[in-house]
């Protein structure tokens, strides 16, 4: 990346987003990108809901200095997904331009790149940078599941080079199960946790659900508005 990315901007804000999380103010922006634009005015009209997005934990399997890149798949087997990622300034409901939106996530087979099987390589990992709308775009597949999660993309927002949020995107259930049923996701048929029954999920994972909906030629397209502080 063209910029240094680091973790000092995360423990400069703990203390307000813990704050933010006591006061049980709202979590998510609507999921477009019109409204993402519309900034205070649009908080006035009752257009734009401007929150903080919550906080969750990184996990194990995080690799720091990944590709700049909006396909992340390379060639891994699964149902086509298209990401869009909305990051808005929490304090006046303004895209942001130029945030570094990082994004990771297993497998169909529940495997991430980096680790055990998938040592080596770098596949489902990747950066974009927001646009005018704060917008990144990211092309990959729908995230299979393993042991004691339910199903999830890890995300990281670097503004300035400070990581200003980290968090974690998810799928209802419902929606999950019906892409389950097809290849390659059925070879693991019976998925061992759901999300009422995650831990990471219970503390703030209803405030990150993903907007999915049907893409033409296949595939689906998810979307969410991220409320970040910088």
């Amino acid at each position: 990346m063209d910029e240094r990315l680091t973790r000092r901007g995360t423990l400069l804000r703990l203390g307000g987003l813990a704050g933010a999380v006591l006061a049980g103010g709202a979590w998510k922006a609507r999921e477009t990108e019109d409204a993402a634009g519309a900034g205070p005015a649009g908080v006035a009209s009752g257009a734009v809901s401007c929150v903080l997005a919550p906080e969750q934990t990184e996990g194990p399997y995080y690799v720091a200095g990944e590709r700049v890149r909006r396909n992340i798949t390379e060639g891994r087997p699964g149902s086509p997904l298209s990401l869009h990622l909305t990051v808005v300034d929490a304090s006046t409901c303004r895209p942001i331009k130029g945030a570094a939106v990082d994004i990771w996530h297993c497998d169909a087979g529940g495997v991430y790149s980096g680790f055990g099987r998938g040592s080596g390589r770098a596949f489902l990992r990747g950066v974009q940078r927001t646009n005018a709308k704060g917008v990144a775009t990211f092309q990959t597949i729908y995230p299979g599941w393993y042991p004691g999660r339910t199903v999830h993309i890890h995300v990281k927002v670097h503004v300035g080079g400070n990581v200003v949020h980290t968090g974690q995107l998810y799928f209802r259930d419902a929606q999950t199960d019906a892409v389950y049923r097809k290849q390659p996701y059925r070879k693991r048929p019976r998925r061992t946790t759901r999300n009422a029954s995650d831990a990471i999920f219970r503390n703030g994972g209803k405030r990150s659900l993903l907007s999915v909906r049907r893409r033409q030629g296949g595939g689906h397209i998810a979307a969410i508005t991220m409320g970040v502080l910088r």
